[in-house]
């Protein structure tokens, strides 16, 4: 962040179009749809291909350059009064789940775009630049990890390293981007913002249930991912000695994992016996 904002930034008595906006969202649903309400728009491909194109052309025909970067992320930019000024941005993703919804991520796109519309109809322009950003990938449900784009757009990721990413039918993450049309020239992190704001449906019933409009986010779910690999050979439940047996039951129940799973709680008697199926309820579960 490199900029403050002033309460002039903002022009006054200005409204979105709610209607507007829920028939965007309703036209953009036709990239990808899934059944009756579901959505399959995986990134970077023929979906998203053309979602991409539907917001870049809405956004150029509303005055705003288009920038793309070599990770595919989309930058709409609507110039402000006063040049040198870092943007102000907006954005989510355009790409899905594989049976996602209708609203996940595109709905902070297109609430982006509203506020384009708003301020063209207006001939009103802010200090700043306003920006509405699409980030590549940040499902993750093509290519791994999630948040790709903007994790590449904030150095947390190496540019190199994310392209040779493959999804399930061998295909990288750069020749996908080329494939589409969508691997930019700018460099990752090249648009200074003095803020950003993302607008996300919450997914679950806490809003509803409180009978509030919006929440602010505090915490977001943080995921680790492991391989265990262990080492011995397999044997009957009881056949050996505690000593000599390097089973699985054994492994798991010297580990900090399986006390920390449960492995090692049994009745006296039974002990191997729900040993190892303790463990081979751990070992579905993260092998799922």
């Amino acid at each position: 962040m490199t900029a403050v904002l002033q309460a002039t930034d903002v022009p006054l008595r200005l409204s979105v179009d709610a209607d507007r906006l829920w028939a965007d969202l309703l036209a953009t649903a036709r990239f990808g749809a899934h059944g009756e309400t579901g959505m399959h728009r995986l990134a970077l491909g023929s979906a998203d291909e053309e979602v991409r194109r539907w917001f870049e052309a809405e956004c150029r025909a509303l005055g705003c350059t288009v920038e793309v970067d070599r990770i595919g992320n989309m930058f709409a930019t609507l110039p402000g009064s006063e040049p040198g000024l870092a943007a102000i941005a907006v954005g989510s993703h355009l790409d899905t789940q594989p049976a996602g919804g209708r609203f996940d991520g595109i709905l902070g796109i297109l609430a982006g775009v509203e506020i384009l519309r708003v301020l063209k109809a207006s001939g009103r322009a802010l200090r700043h630049p306003f920006t509405v950003v699409n980030w590549t990938n940040e499902e993750g449900s093509r290519f791994s990890p999630a948040m790709m784009g903007s994790g590449v757009f904030c150095g947390v990721h190496d540019i190199e390293t994310i392209y040779a990413r493959v999804d399930k039918d061998g295909v990288t993450v750069r020749e996908a981007l080329g494939a589409i049309g969508y691997r930019g020239e700018c460099a990752p992190g090249h648009l200074p913002m003095a803020a950003y704001l993302e607008l996300h449906i919450e997914q679950g019933p806490v809003l509803e249930a409180d009978g509030s409009a919006v929440g602010i986010v505090t915490g977001v779910q943080g995921l680790r991912w492991l391989d265990i690999r262990m080492s011995g050979y397999g044997s009957p439940c009881g056949r050996l000695p505690d000593g000599i047996a390097r089973g699985c039951t054994r492994l798991c129940g010297e580990s900090r994992i399986g006390g920390r799973e449960g492995c090692l709680e049994a009745p006296a008697g039974r002990r191997h016996r729900r040993l190892y199926s303790r463990c081979a309820e751990f070992a579905q579960r993260r092998t799922r």
